[in-house]
């Protein structure tokens, strides 16, 4: 148990008999503080919620920090090679693209290219390809001559293992893709949220059409996800799309080879495997780069400025709220000049005159801190219940440690500054002056 000195104790005592003894007193200046306090506690909530929403958006298309990535050329043999190696582990999840289209069999899509649904961008059209003489055409012309219909193109991802863990999509409804199960001739797709409007705007026939698949298939929606893409795409397991097409159709140079994601912690024999083995079967081994993905540290200094450009504007609230308690704590030791030079007569010190002016400024800080930290976190729990379901990354967010601390510092800083002066003309005050009561 911590022992307070004898002339600490006796201040912080004397401080709160006095403001007691002054409780409007005390309210106003409060109230002039409470602002400020308020204001530096807004910020550092602000600021850590800020920080946390734009590493979500991040960690959706990017993935987690310290997640590290390897992009494989699109060559036939670099796919096979990597689902031998990677199945059955739990801290790989490899991702290839292709294209996909969801209606009319023998038809154009509505949004032909691939682009959003909606018109807002992207390109909309057939893929197309152009010769050493800048002729181009497309690359499918039976496609490209096929009537318009009612059919939807899909951006889709094959994916191998867990992918969640490393880029957690928010499930917006349904489920998502479970591996364990045993894989289904009809796949199970899971659509982004972009091609969920589109499937809700549209009726579309349940016919899925995959590049490199031998005949359709009857796909199954199981779940909608928000993957923070600018168009549709639709997610399904890997091993059930090879159900419907050769292991090397996978990796298709016009959309990229495959990605492969893995855990901090994966050992180093996996990554020296993979790449002797890539690169016996012909793939270039500068091409087999593995990148950590570190996107806090390259959004620390733009958060940096943005923290203490608030911070400065909050400094300014602040100071009002400490003009405040010095105004009010000067005009309290201008009415209490008797008492405190009676003080000095029967033998107090200046030091300890000094510490009750001080304690009652100092205990008036931290109580408007408790307000203030108090009435951020109601604040903000009210926020996250109006706002949560819209604002994905409000969802059940708590008050951040952080600001508290801010607050608590906040009010301790006021405290002193504005119960300095005072204190320092209380502790000046004469004996002489005792003559006058």
């Amino acid at each position: 148990m911590i022992r307070l000195s004898g002339r600490f104790r006796s201040s912080l005592i004397i401080g709160g008999q006095g403001i007691r003894a002054r409780k409007m007193r005390t309210f106003l200046s409060m109230i002039s503080l409470f602002l400020g306090v308020l204001a530096v506690v807004t910020v550092q909530a602000g600021s850590v919620i800020a920080q946390r929403a734009l590493l979500s958006d991040i960690e959706i298309s990017q993935g987690k920090d310290g997640t590290l990535q390897m992009y494989l050329p699109p060559t036939p043999k670099a796919v096979p090679i990597t689902m031998e190696l990677i199945q059955g582990r739990a801290d790989v999840a490899g991702l290839t693209s292709g294209k996909a289209v969801i209606g009319e069999p023998g038809v154009k899509p509505i949004n032909e290219g691939g682009g959003p649904l909606d018109g807002s961008g992207g390109f909309r059209g057939p893929a197309m390809t152009c010769d050493a003489s800048g002729q181009c055409r497309p690359m499918d012309e039976e496609a490209a001559q096929a009537p318009s219909g009612q059919a939807i193109e899909l951006s889709m991802k094959a994916v191998t293992g867990d992918i969640r863990q490393f880029r957690p999509f928010r499930l917006e409804s349904g489920e998502w893709l479970d591996s364990s199960s045993t894989p289904s001739l009809s796949p199970r797709i899971v659509l982004n949220k972009q091609a969920a409007e589109g499937f809700s705007k549209y009726q579309v026939p349940a016919e899925m059409r995959v590049d490199g698949a031998v005949a359709n298939t009857t796909p199954r929606i199981i779940g909608v996800v928000d993957d923070g893409g600018w168009g549709p795409a639709a997610y399904v397991r890997s091993d059930e799309l090879l159900n419907w097409m050769p292991v090397d159709s996978l990796s298709d140079q016009r959309y990229g080879g495959m990605e492969l994601m893995l855990a901090p912690g994966t050992t180093a024999d996996l990554q020296q495997t993979l790449k002797s083995r890539l690169t016996a079967a012909g793939v270039n081994p500068d091409e087999l780069q593995v990148r950590t993905v570190n996107s806090l540290e390259e959004m620390r200094s733009q958060l940096t400025l943005m923290r203490w450009i608030f911070l400065g504007m909050a400094a300014l609230v602040l100071l009002i709220g400490v003009a405040g308690i010095l105004n009010v704590g000067l005009a309290t030791v201008g009415e209490r000049i008797e008492e405190f030079a009676l003080r000095r007569a029967v033998g107090t010190p200046r030091m300890l005159l000094a510490g009750i002016v001080l304690a009652e400024t100092l205990l008036t800080g931290l109580l408007t801190a408790a307000f203030a930290i108090g009435f951020g976190a109601v604040g903000l729990k009210a926020v996250s219940v109006v706002l949560g379901s819209r604002e994905p990354f409000l969802q059940d967010v708590a008050f951040p440690w952080e600001a508290g601390v801010a607050g608590v510092v906040a009010g301790l800083v006021a405290g002193v500054l504005g119960g300095l002066i005072p204190a320092i003309r209380a502790a000046r005050i004469p004996i002489a002056t005792v003559m006058r009561a």
